[in-house]
């Protein structure tokens, strides 16, 4: 396996709901009328949705669909076309479904812990698809496993379809405001029954959610890239600590608890999700140029091109090329078919994947002054290897860039993060950062250049949880060695 030298987001979540089809009869009259089965396509637009965030998580995938009395789930390792196939659009009939891709943060990479996670009771049968983490899971889990409750897997999701389905006598909505009023951390959820299709989102709004309309009804997703992905039309973003219920009647809508401060994880604008996407208002591509643009002008270096790490380094590098006046080149370019399954037996393998993975354009760099933008440094290796390979093409100077302040803490929020003690910022300063890496000068975008870029975009959505910069959380979490 390739152990890539960068944060991942623990996972997306979809969920669709199809509500009626509307034809015009002889007359001219629009008719209404339920779905009949041969209308039901609700797995397949999971699955393009899904398809849209598979940059979310390749470790497992998994849909549910629920036809109105009957629901069946089809999950398994690895990414949505490993894990999906023609065939299982045939037994996935319904027009209610939720799905998820997962990267394994809260418990190992297994089948067991592959979402959605299903409950069955007799007052009915839940799918719960989650992303996000929750502090309190280990409490949780052994208060439910006190009460009687065993479990099939280490997930923390786990732990919530249970929590739902033990108030589920009171009433769905009653189930669940008193599952989510108990859960600590951060969780963007796509709930589904027999009968409606549920989403919520943490108090502080963390991890993001969104709701779209699509031709047939509504979908919610981590990102707005997976509402374009099935033809539908952006609605709004959930907000944070917001539950919303969609049904035949609509989409309801309510808040639980007290309302807190919106806490964004600002990494989404950094590196997690797809330029095309919006989130809570603000497009991650014009976040992007704008921390390109702002690093520029904190940090300026006499060089002849700019180039940006691809994927998540280039639009900042295109925002530092503008801002500067220095040319952008391609500079990099990457393999797009070594993915994370590659072996690589040994540390120092997986180190070296990177003059695999990425490679130098001779003739974008040869006998001129780089600087090369990248959106974070977590264990410094990748940076290391790609000096190497510019040095190698001929680039006379090399400085690198860091669209983000330097990463000195871990995240307990749904970031498969290091510890302190594997973060190179939190272990050395950047001038011996600079060193070990062997660039000619390295320079990171200060925390107060990294707020006030992100809130250039969009003043009026201004808010993030930027823990893993400052040591500050949104709410108190168990110190991490």
């Amino acid at each position: 396996m390739i152990e890539d030298d960068k944060f991942h987001d623990e996972c997306g979540v979809v969920g669709i709901f199809q509500t009626s089809k509307t034809t015009t009869d002889e007359s001219g009259k629009t008719v209404t009328e339920p779905y009949s089965a041969k209308h039901f396509n609700a797995v397949q637009q999971v699955y393009y949705a899904l398809y849209a965030l598979q940059h979310r998580g390749q470790d497992s995938a998994g849909i549910a669909v629920s036809d109105g009395s009957e629901m069946r789930v089809h999950k398994n390792l690895g990414a949505v076309a490993d894990v999906f196939h023609p065939e299982h659009f045939d037994s996935l009939k319904g027009r209610l479904a939720v799905g998820h891709v997962r990267y394994a943060t809260a418990g190992s990479c297994t089948i067991e812990n592959a979402q959605p996670m299903v409950q069955t009771s007799k007052l009915g049968t839940i799918a719960v698809c989650h992303n996000g983490q929750l502090i309190n899971y280990e409490q949780l889990r052994e208060m439910l496993e006190d009460a009687g409750c065993t479990f099939q897997s280490t997930s923390d999701t786990e732990v919530i379809v249970k929590l739902i389905a033990r108030s589920y006598k009171k009433g769905l909505e009653r189930a669940l405001t008193d599952t989510i009023q108990m859960i600590k951390g951060s969780f963007a959820l796509t709930v589904m029954t027999d009968k409606c299709l549920i989403g919520a989102r943490d108090p502080n709004g963390i991890r993001p959610l969104c709701l779209g309309q699509t031709e047939k009804g509504w979908i919610l997703a981590s990102e707005s890239c997976a509402i374009d992905a099935v033809n539908g039309t952006f609605v709004r973003d959930i907000n944070p600590g917001e539950i919303v219920i969609i049904n035949d009647d609509g989409v309801l809508s309510f808040e639980f608890g007290e309302r807190t401060s919106k806490r964004t994880c600002i990494f989404e604008y950094v590196y997690f999700a797809r330029p095309d996407s919006i989130i809570d208002g603000i497009p991650v591509q014009q976040a992007r140029y704008a921390l390109g643009a702002q690093l520029a002008r904190e940090n300026p270096v006499p060089a002849d091109v700019v180039v940006g790490v691809p994927d998540s380094g280039l639009g900042a590098a295109v925002g530092y090329s503008k801002e500067s006046g220095i040319p952008y080149a391609t500079g990099i370019i990457k393999n797009k078919y070594i993915g994370r399954t590659f072996i690589a037996p040994t540390q120092k393998e997986r180190e070296n994947m990177v003059f695999v993975k990425l490679n130098a354009v001779p003739c974008d760099v040869k006998g001129k002054r780089v600087i090369i933008i990248d959106d974070s440094i977590v264990r410094g290796t990748t940076s290391k290897r790609l000096v190497q390979i510019l040095r190698r093409a001929g680039a006379t100077e090399v400085h690198f860039r860091i669209s983000s302040p330097p990463v000195k803490y871990p995240c307990y929020f749904g970031i498969n993060t290091p510890t302190r003690g594997e973060l190179i910022s939190a272990q050395h300063e950047a001038e011996e950062i600079r060193k070990m890496i062997g660039a000619d000068s390295l320079a990171f975008l200060s925390p107060d250049g990294l707020m006030e870029a992100v809130k250039s975009v969009n003043p009026e959505n201004y808010g993030f949880c930027k823990g893993c910069f400052t040591g500050e959380y949104p709410m108190a979490c168990v110190e991490n060695a």
